[in-house]
C-alpha cells in the first residue's frame, strides 16, 4: 500500500472551550501563499517599532533623557497648550477693543435721547426709531444741492486718490528700477516725507497756494489745493505710498523688463503692459489707503478750505451745528447725555462709505499687504 504524500502543514487547529477549532495561519507559509502583486499589510500609522504607540515610545525615550532635555521638554508643553489661551485672549482683546466703539455707535443712533436717561437701557433701545439718523443727515447739510459735503468728500476723495496712486507708482518704480545721480538723496527726502508731519509745513503750503505763480493766483478754497499735490506725488501720506511700490516692484523678478525690451518696448510702456498688470494687488491696496486718508482728512481740508465742506469738517463741527439746526440756539445748553445719539449718528453715516468698501474688498486688501513689503 501506498503512503499518501502529505502536504507542508500550514495550519495549526486549537480547541476552544466550545469544541470549535480556531485555524491560525503559520507566518511563513501565509508569506508563501499571498500572491506576487499582493501589497502587504501596512502598520498604522500611530504604531512604533513592536505595535509601540507613540505615547509608550516616548515614555521609553524620556528615560534616557537628561534634566535639561526633560526641562526642555516640558517647557515646550506648556507653550504648545498656553499658545492657544494666548492667543484667544489677544484676538479677543482686539476685537473688543474694536467692535465695543461700533456697537455703542449702532446701539446710540437708533434710540431716543430719553433713552440715555434709562439707567436700564444699555445695548438694546427701548425707543427704536429714525428720527435721529433723519435729523442728523439734514444738519450734516448731505441733502443740498449746493456745497454738499458728501459730493466735495467724493469728488476730492476720488480723483485725487486716482492722481496720487498713478504718480506715486511711477516714482516707486523709477526708485526701484533705474540708478540715476542723487537717487539715494532723493530716496531719503521720501523717507522724511514719512517722518514729517504735515502740521510741519502747512504754513509754506499755505502761503504758496495763497501767493500761487508769484502772487497772481490765490488757490485757497480751491480743490486744486488737494489736486495739485496729488498730481506731483506729494498728497496725504505720499511718502508712505511711494514706499510700498518701491518694495513691490523690487520684488518682481528682472527678466520681465528684459522681455520687453527685446520685444521694442520702452520704460514707460513696460510699466503700463508689464509692471501695472503684475501690480494689480499693491494698486488695490494704496488705493484704499489713499481714500481712507482722504476721507478721513480734517487738519489739511480745515487748513485750505473756508467755504468749502467735507464729512470730516461737518463732523468736526457737528455739536455747533447741531444746535443751530436742531435747537435754534448756538448757545444751547442741552446735555451731552442726551446729544450723544445725534453725534454717534452722524460719527455712524460717516464711517459708513467707508465699512462698506472694506467689506467688498477686504479680500484684495490683504492679499496686496502681504504682497506690498508692509510685511516682513
Amino acid at each position: 500500500m501506498k503512503k499518501r504524500k502529505h502536504a507542508p502543514k500550514t495550519e495549526t487547529a486549537a480547541q476552544t472551550g466550545s469544541g470549535e477549532i480556531r485555524k491560525t495561519a503559520a507566518p511563513e507559509a501565509a508569506e508563501a501563499q499571498r500572491p506576487a502583486g499582493a501589497v502587504p499589510d501596512v502598520r498604522q500609522a500611530h504604531e512604533i517599532g513592536d505595535g509601540m504607540t507613540k505615547k509608550q515610545a516616548m515614555k521609553i525615550r524620556m528615560q534616557s533623557m537628561s534634566r535639561s532635555e526633560l526641562a526642555y521638554l516640558r517647557r515646550k508643553r506648556l507653550a504648545e497648550k498656553g499658545w492657544p489661551v494666548f492667543r484667544f485672549l489677544i484676538l479677543f482683546g482686539l476685537g473688543f477693543v474694536i467692535l465695543t466703539p461700533l456697537i455703542f455707535m449702532l446701539s446710540y443712533a437708533f434710540r431716543e435721547s430719553r433713552d440715555m436717561n434709562d439707567p436700564t437701557v444699555v445695548w438694546i433701545p427701548r425707543h427704536f426709531t429714525l428720527r435721529i439718523m433723519k435729523q442728523t443727515f439734514r444738519a450734516m447739510h448731505l441733502n443740498r444741492s449746493r456745497n454738499n459735503p458728501l459730493v466735495n468728500t467724493l469728488v476730492l476723495n476720488l480723483g485725487c486718490s486716482v492722481c496720487q496712486v498713478i504718480t506715486c507708482a511711477l516714482t516707486g518704480y523709477g526708485f526701484a528700477r533705474f540708478r540715476f545721480k542723487g537717487r539715494k538723496l532723493l530716496f531719503g527726502i521720501v523717507i522724511l516725507m514719512i517722518l514729517v508731519p504735515v502740521q510741519i509745513i502747512s504754513i509754506p503750503l499755505y502761503m504758496t497756494f495763497r501767493n500761487f505763480l508769484f502772487g497772481h493766483v490765490n488757490l485757497i478754497d480751491s480743490m486744486l489745493v488737494m489736486y495739485l499735490p496729488a498730481l506731483t506725488a506729494n498728497g496725504i501720506r505720499a511718502g508712505l505710498m511711494i514706499f510700498i511700490f518701491r518694495q513691490f516692484f523690487r520684488g518682481l523678478p528682472r527678466e520681465l523688463e528684459d522681455a520687453a525690451y527685446l520685444d521694442g518696448c520702452g520704460p514707460l510702456m513696460t510699466f503700463l503692459r508689464v509692471m501695472i498688470p503684475n501690480a494689480g494687488s499693491s494698486f488695490l491696496t494704496v488705493f484704499l489707503f489713499s481714500v481712507v486718508w482722504y476721507w478721513n482728512d480734517y487738519y489739511v481740508a480745515s487748513s485750505f478750505f473756508t467755504d468749502k465742506q467735507t464729512i470730516s469738517t461737518v463732523l468736526r463741527n457737528l455739536n455747533d451745528t447741531l444746535n443751530i439746526e436742531l435747537f435754534n440756539n448756538a448757545n444751547a445748553n442741552i446735555s451731552a447725555r442726551e446729544k450723544i445719539v445725534w453725534l454717534e449718528a452722524g460719527c455712524l453715516i460717516s464711517i459708513t462709505p467707508m465699512l462698506i468698501l472694506y467689506a467688498f474688498l477686504q479680500k484684495h486688501f490683504t492679499e496686496g499687504i502681504e504682497r506690498s513689503g508692509l510685511v516682513g
